[in-house]
Order: C-alpha cells, then structure tokens, then sequence
C-alpha cells in the first residue's frame, strides 16, 4: 500500500487552481488587455524559480458520497521566487476567481480559510527579502455586509506590519486594474509604486460611489488613472506602456537595492572604464544663463552607461530623482532639471526630494547630487501649495540621512533651497564645474528687491539697473568662492565620472558599519 490515490487527488486539485477561474473568465480578463496572476507571476520572476505557497487553498464542492466534483481556487495567490538569483515574494489577486454559489445536488464547502493575503507580508519580513505586490481589484463589497448579516467596525490590524516592511525590505505596489479601497491604500505603502497605462486606475472609491455620494459623473481613468496620479497626486513613481514593460522596470528597481536592510546595495561588474573622459560635458552647460542643458543626457555620460534609472518622472519634474551606477555601484541620483521652471523647488518637487532621500538612507544608498537649483518657487500659487513647509521637510530629511553624500554644482545654487544640496551636520564631498554659480539671490532680480530707490531716482531706472547689475555680475565669478575655500574644487567637467568613482569606493567601505534598520521608520 503506498500514498499514491491521495498525490493522485492532490495533483488533481493543482489543475484546479492552475485553471484559476476558468477560460471564460480567463478571456475576459485578456479582453480587458489584462495578463492573468499567473502570467503575471512568470513575467516577474526567473524562469522556474516561483515556489506558490497555499495552491490547494479555496472552496471545494462535493457529491454526496463525498467525493470532489469541483473545485474554485483562493482569489489571491502568493509565493517566493527569484529575480535575478535573488529571492523575492510576491502575492496578488486573481481577478478571475469569484466564489460559488452551489448548485442542486453538491455540497459546497463554506468554511472560511484562513487569509493568504496576509502571509507574502509576514513572509517578507521574517526571511527579510522583497515584496512585490501585484494588485488588481477592490476591498470591501457591500454583498458581504448582506452575507453575515450585520455591519462591523473597520480595522486596520495589518498596519504596524505593513511599517515594519517599509523599515526593513524593500516593497512594491503594481496596480494592475481598476483598484479601489484597502488595494488602493497598498498602491501608496510601498518604496516604489508603478501603474500601467490604459488599464491602471486608482481611487479611494470608483465612479458609482462618487457619483452617489458628490453627484458628480467620471470615467474610471478621471478619477484615478495615471495622469492623475503620476503627473499630480504623486500617489504613484511611474507609468509602463505595457504589463510587460512594468515587470521589467520592477526588476530593476529591486536591482539597485539590498534584500533588506541588514544587507549592503548589489555591487555589479562593470566594464565601463572610470578614466572614460566624455568631451561632451565640456559644453553640456550652455554659457548663455537662459538656457537649460538637457539633464538626463549629463548623467548617461558621467554614470555607467545604462545604468541611470529614473523613479517619479512626472511629478515635481524640477528635481530629477534616479538610481545609477558607478563603477557598479549603486548610488542615489539628484538633479535639478532647468527645462522645468528652471529648476526652482516647489511643493511637488520637496516631497518627492523628502521620499527618495528617506529610500536611499534606508537601504544604505550613498547619494550624488548634481546641483542646478535657482532657489524655491516663488508666487501666489507657490506660496498656496506650502512650497516653503514642504521645503523644510526635505531639508531635514537631508539633515537626517546618515549615508555617503557627494555634491557636483553644475549651476545654479541660490538662496535656502540652492543651499539645501547637500546636509551640513556631517563630511560631504563637494566639487563645483566652472559654469556653477551661486550666492543668497540671482543678481538680476536681487538689485530690483536691494535697490529700488536708486533705481528709480536715476533719470534712466533701466541704464542704472543695468549698470547695478553689470558690476555686481562681475563678482558672480566660481574663483572667488575658490579662493575662500568655499568652494573645495572646481573641477573639469570630463573628470567627473573619475572621481565619483573614487568616491564611491570609499563610500561603500564605509557603509558597514551604517547597516541595520533606522531608528526614524520609513514613511510612505
């Protein structure tokens, strides 16, 4: 006598739950342009690699000899796997499965099983590894309100888990639908955030209920889709043109970043030479002050090339927030992006500063800052959105951060926010480029604001403005500050891969004795 009937019975229940909802439902997910969560599961991880935890888990329907005539697998699936060799969990709904209701003459198993969606989450933390969630669907539905009978009082009992993985493991948040409720609340805990174009929309709750509730009538992609939430909530980092290409900029998200923070970043061979010398840098920075130079070219050629991933594009696009490489380390990556108000710091820009500094200093990033920054958005709608309350946030989450920090002033730097690239409680390394310049205000408008009066008693105002401003321009020049020691070093532009090089080796042989979990928890 052998086990064999029971693995037969097992590997019977497993083309249950492979079959998920059935071809009818599988088609209309694909109808909606939508993978399936086991597509979706094959996209993220290395081939072969997944380890499904709980595949036997659902709703069971029986004759009455007791045998199983049918079977309808748990709506959420959850597992670990690798990407890239390294071990990752990930969970997520299947959008395809919906529970029975029965039918004359089968008994339908109605014990509640205990909730998978919780385990990926205790998973994550206790083996402190990655998790990516992979979310599609809604919360609460009001048909269970009428299933038990009664109303209950919302808790949030998952909470203080949810703050302990953002402390220690890297987590992500795919919206992969139309999600709404609890899900929608999951899309903003979590390190990196991605939705996908056209088929990606998430709101605290849909139309029909904003409809009920405020009479107003929108689609689901008005309410939440992803002009609205990358380009001006900030709810999420960035937007895939496909599921494909979502999954692909997953993995290289978890790329840049350690398993957990008891972990130093992955450290990549690179055959990208630290004495490469780009000739282009000599003049990416216009000499004519009016015009922008083209920011994410800059930094293809001082990083190793390639390696310059950009996180939150669209929102605050003034601040340039990225993970690069150099000589295959991964480092942090800040710039300010004169194309976009030339640079200035506005409400938008300072939270999104405050967020990827708190990610780096949790997963031990060190950070280089290429400084352009003209100093904080002025004007009524600037002061309006708490651009200055906003601003001190991110100044002091600069000052918090205990990681290497290096500064390049490519430009500008001017007033409080040009001051605030770098933090001042601690060694930082810092270089200027000859185009670099800075003080308290831009001359231009500094002479109108300091002398008004002159001004406008001169028999010209605008010859004797001019004339303020020519003398003072000539005091504007890097070689002052040079002499002062205020300015460390000036250095050409073409070495500047170079000695970031050397830096980051230094960096990372400090970062040791950096790691652990931060006393200040991560926020999302």
């Amino acid at each position: 006598m052998t086990w064999e009937p029971e693995l037969e019975e097992l590997q019977r229940r497993s083309a249950f739950a492979e079959a998920m909802g059935g071809p009818k439902r599988i088609a209309d997910q694909r109808e909606r342009g939508k993978l399936t969560i086991r597509e979706r599961i094959d996209l993220l991880f290395d081939p072969d690699s997944f380890m499904e935890r709980g595949k036997h888990a659902g709703t069971g329907a029986y004759d009455k000899e007791g045998n199983l005539v049918d079977f309808f697998p748990s709506a959420y699936i959850t597992g670990v796997g690798e990407v890239d060799g390294r071990p990752v969990v990930a969970g997520g709904g299947d959008f395809t499965a919906r529970p029975p209701s029965g039918s004359e003459g089968v008994r339908v198993n109605t014990g509640r099983a205990v909730s998978k969606s919780g385990h990926d989450e205790r998973t994550a933390l206790e083996m402190k590894i990655p998790l990516v969630r992979l979310i599609d669907g809604f919360g609460a539905d009001i048909r269970g309100t009428a299933g038990i009978g009664r109303t209950y009082i919302p808790e949030l009992r998952g909470w203080p888990l949810a703050a302990s993985l953002m402390s220690e493991v890297p987590v992500v948040s795919m919206s992969l639908g139309a999600v709404a409720g609890l899900p929608a609340a999951q899309v903003a805990i979590a390190h990196f955030a991605i939705m996908v174009d056209g088929i990606s929309q998430v709101f605290a709750a849909g139309p029909p209920v904003v409809e009920r509730s405020l009479g107003q009538k929108v689609t689901k992609e008005e309410l939440g889709g992803v002009k609205i939430h990358a380009h001006q909530s900030g709810l999420v980092d960035n937007v895939a043109k496909d599921e494909a290409d979502a999954f692909q900029q997953v993995r290289r998200f978890l790329s840049y970043l350690p398993s957990s923070v008891y972990q130093l970043p992955p450290v990549q061979p690179s055959d990208d030479s630290i004495e490469r010398r780009e000739e282009a840098l000599l003049s990416i920075v216009p000499r004519e002050r009016n015009r922008p130079q083209n920011t994410r070219r800059m930094l293809n050629l001082i990083l190793d090339e390639g390696s310059l991933f950009e996180i939150g594009r669209y929102f605050g696009p003034s601040q340039l927030t990225a993970f690069g490489r150099l000589d295959g380390h991964p480092v942090g990556v800040l710039a300010g992006d004169p194309m976009h108000s030339g640079g200035a710091t506005d409400a938008a820009s300072a939270q999104k500063l405050e967020s990827f500094i708190d990610l780096c200093d949790t997963f031990h990033l060190p950070i280089v800052n290429f400084a352009d920054n003209p100093g904080f958005m002025i004007g009524p709608q600037a002061e309006a959105s708490g651009t200055l309350r906003l601003g001190a946030r991110a100044l002091c989450a600069m000052d918090a951060s205990t990681i290497p920090w290096a500064t390049v002033i490519v430009r500008k730097a001017y007033g409080v926010a040009g001051a605030a690239h770098q933090p001042y409680n601690r060694y930082v390394y810092r270089v200027a480029w000859p185009s670099g310049e800075w003080g308290s205000i831009p001359i231009e408008g500094g002479v109108q604001a300091a002398y008004r009066r002159e001004i406008e008693s001169a028999e010209d105002p605008k010859r004797r403005r001019g004339e303020i401003e020519t003398e003072l321009i000539a005091l504007r020049s890097p070689f002052g500050a040079l002499e002062a020691f205020n300015a460390e070093d000036i250095i050409d532009p073409r070495d500047t891969r170079k000695l970031l090089c050397k830096w980051v080796k230094m960096a990372y042989a400090k970062l040791p004795a950096d790691l652990g979990r931060k006393t200040r928890p991560m926020r999302p």
